[in-house]
């Protein structure tokens, strides 16, 4: 009786939480030019993360902003440059949370960053295959895993399709017909 009732309990939660209403969860919604994707960020194993991203959405810095580099059976990054390769204003770096039990898995997002471990800002990556290489390691900091794809992730792999190369100011990988975030919005969740 108490297996039952665990699992009618699990299953009136179910609904909530696929819409972004569960705890430590914020969905962000991405309208690009290839389509429309959305991500939940985890806001418990990932807070400072995920308040970076959501705010960034909240604030309109992603609109206009393209995907920049695109490597087939890697990952998908954009959210810091506009159209014309102009790089976009950014607030404080966030410190690196790599360590929070979250892995650079197919469908993942995390923060882009420079050899700096604490140096992200807007950019994000979406992984197109199991990436553990970018997970920290004793030795190293890795790249902070902030959330995943909840919906849209064939929009993410016509993005990984597109043809790539160098197109100023980048010199390579690249779409060379941009793809463009049209609008991102915080749909729930935020606190």
């Amino acid at each position: 009786m108490r297996m039952m009732f665990t699992l009618l309990l699990a299953l009136v939660a179910w609904p909530a939480a696929a819409q972004g209403q569960a705890s430590g969860k914020i969905l962000v919604r991405f309208d690009t030019t290839a389509g429309a994707f959305t991500v939940a960020l985890d806001s418990e194993r990932a807070p400072l993360s995920a308040a970076n991203i959501a705010r960034y959405a909240a604030d309109g810095h992603y609109n206009d902003t393209i995907f920049h580099r695109v490597v087939a059976g890697f990952v998908v990054q954009g959210g810091g440059y506009t159209v014309d390769g102009t790089e976009k204003p950014v607030r404080d770096r966030v410190p690196n949370e790599s360590g929070n039990g979250l892995t650079n898995r197919r469908g993942t997002v995390a923060l882009a960053r420079h050899a700096d471990p604490h140096s992200a800002a807007s950019q994000f990556y979406v992984n197109l295959a199991d990436n553990i290489n970018l997970d920290p390691r004793p030795d190293r900091w890795g790249y902070a895993v902030v959330g995943m794809v909840v919906e849209g992730m064939d929009v993410i792999e016509r993005i990984a399709a597109v043809p790539t190369g160098a197109r100023p100011p980048f010199p390579a990988e690249s779409p060379l017909e941009p793809v463009v975030i049209k609008r991102a919005e915080v749909l729930g969740g935020m606190r």
